[in-house]
């Protein structure tokens, strides 16, 4: 009985024609063949599983075919045959892993200078040419610059920035694309009917999304399913094989933290572990359900061909809309840290439980990025209209005292008392247009401290009437504090709102800091506590 070969090894491209995803390697390949304008040394660079060692030993059937086919390896003459079963001696394939040593590469290049025995041309792949040593690199500079007629080289590596330049300018560069899930799938659904597999669409595309465009991995995933099950091979059954999750449990897992409900998460998370599920597996998924979300969430329509696939768009599209910006960038770094510091856990469960409940329950990080992300939400919700300011005549009023109780409050200056009077809020964008009114009037060195950044030395806050002068320094402050510099402010502020408006400078140097932002947060939320709860 002949022993079972992996299916990768099996349904290894024979022919250029038949690698997926590679057009413009492939065909510029056959194209040198069939013109006769070929290379003394290649450089195929790219990631794993995308048929970098693949072209490369086509490459050397088609330079020695007897009878080749436009370009193509006729796979049929003694010269293919010998290549295809090893047996030939002067194509040979060394792995740079295990033989990066200087001694290596010079006994390969003393045999190198003999003429070929069986074949026209000697061809030496070189796999993971990375891991040579820089003896080794300079002791092959040599050889590669000037081979005899009868060598060619083919290089083969993941980490292109290792190779060293001097190797790159004597090697024609060619560059292999990650596989499309597409092209994976198709791939897969071929060598599935060959096989006798029956293997459903959404198993197939499941498979091409973990593959992550490396085609020996796909069909790699896909032995091992179709080993471990009998009957359809679908989705679920994949995710049953691999201890995944899956795109639905890991939505259901987002929105219970889009409502906060940290019982939930951790029920169905509960369920999921005692099923087998890989923890970091499910970790990933989350991370690159969340990133789907983030590339919906800031490009919109156009981010819909940017997605990986872990869920259909329209799950994507309802999940997307219950998040802000920066809850989903706190997810995912919080996931990212969590993933990252599983390698040196004792318990992986505890760290993983601990995460879900952070991203249910944001108020328990007094971090930037919990409080930024808080803060986003509201703006959103405000902005939505989920959270609104009641209207001033829902307002509840203070009964006034009775007569005979009633007390008279001390007289307050008139300026004071227009202020109290005054509307609080100033209008969208009032500071930057009155930083940038005001500049051209007084000109430098003074109109450098005023900016609508958050970094500039003075905020201006309307409060009233007045317009606070907010400044982080006492330098500040006495290069503002002048008549006439305060007389311009009162004036384009009073002209932009159309009423009276006094400018006073305020040094925050004198009292503890504050955040801007935070401050505003914590105002409104005093203002509004009957009708916002911030979670």
């Amino acid at each position: 009985m002949a022993a079972y070969q992996a299916l990768y090894r099996k349904y290894r491209p024979q022919s250029f024609d038949d690698v997926s995803g590679q057009a413009a390697v492939t065909q510029t390949l056959k194209h040198q063949l069939v013109t006769g304008k070929m290379s003394h040394a290649y450089l195929f660079t790219g990631s794993r599983g995308t048929g970098k060692t693949t072209c490369a030993k086509i490459l050397a059937k088609a330079v020695n075919c007897l009878n080749p086919q436009d370009g193509n390896p006729c796979n049929c003459c003694t010269a293919c045959r010998a290549i295809d079963s090893g047996s030939c001696v002067d194509v040979l394939e060394i792995d740079a892993a295990s033989n990066n040593g200087v001694d290596n590469v010079r006994d390969l290049r003393d045999d190198a200078i003999y003429t070929p025995a069986q074949v026209r041309t000697r061809v030496y792949i070189i796999d993971e040419v990375h891991m040579l040593s820089i003896s080794a690199f300079n002791a092959l500079l040599k050889i590669i610059e000037e081979p005899p007629e009868h060598l060619l080289f083919i290089l083969a590596t993941t980490e292109l920035h290792k190779v060293p330049a001097t190797i790159l300018s004597r090697c024609q560069r060619f560059s292999f694309r990650r596989i499309s899930q597409e092209d994976i799938a198709a791939r897969l659904q071929y060598v599935a009917y060959q096989e006798n597999i029956d293997l459903d669409d959404g198993a197939a595309r499941t498979l091409a999304r973990l593959a992550d465009g490396a085609m020996r991995d796909g069909l790699s995933l896909l032995d091992q399913c179709a080993s471990a099950t009998a009957g359809e091979l679908t989705a679920q059954r994949v995710y049953d094989c691999l201890g995944i999750a899956g795109e639905r449990r890991c939505g259901e897992l987002l929105t219970f933290v889009a409502d906060h409900n940290s019982k939930a998460v951790l029920e169905l998370f509960s369920r999921l572990y005692a099923e087998g599920k890989d923890l970091g597996a499910l970790l990933d998924e989350l991370e690159c359900l969340t990133r789907d979300l983030m590339v919906l969430k800031t490009a919109g329509g156009a981010g819909i061909t940017m997605l990986s696939g872990v869920a259909d768009d329209k799950q994507t599209l309802e999940l997307a809309g219950r998040f802000s910006t920066g809850e989903l960038v706190r997810i995912m770094e919080l996931l990212q840290q969590t993933q990252a510091g599983f390698t040196r856990s004792a318990s992986r469960r505890m760290d993983a439980e601990l995460c879900l409940v952070r991203l249910c329950r944001p108020e328990l990080s007094l971090d930037a990025d919990a409080l930024n992300a808080r803060l986003t939400r509201l703006e959103e919700q405000i902005k939505n209209g989920v959270a609104a300011a009641p209207a001033s005549q829902n307002r509840s009023v203070r009964p006034e005292p009775a007569e005979e109780t009633a007390v008279v409050p001390p007289p307050a200056e008139p300026e004071e008392k227009a202020d109290a009077l005054a509307p609080d809020e100033a209008p969208v964008g009032f500071w930057s247009d009155l930083c940038a009114s005001a500049r051209k009037e007084l000109g430098p060195p003074l109109s450098g401290f005023l900016s609508a950044s958050a970094s500039s030395p003075v905020q201006g806050v309307l409060a009233g009437n007045v317009l606070e002068l907010r400044c982080s320094n006492t330098f500040t402050c006495t290069m503002l504090d002048k008549p006439d510099v305060l007389e311009i402010l009162t004036r384009k502020a009073g002209a932009m709102l159309n009423r009276q408006v006094r400018a006073k400078v305020v040094d925050l140097s004198k009292k503890p800091a504050s955040n801007p932002r935070m401050e505003q947060l914590m105002n409104f939320g005093r203002a509004h506590s009957d009708i916002i709860h911030i979670k």
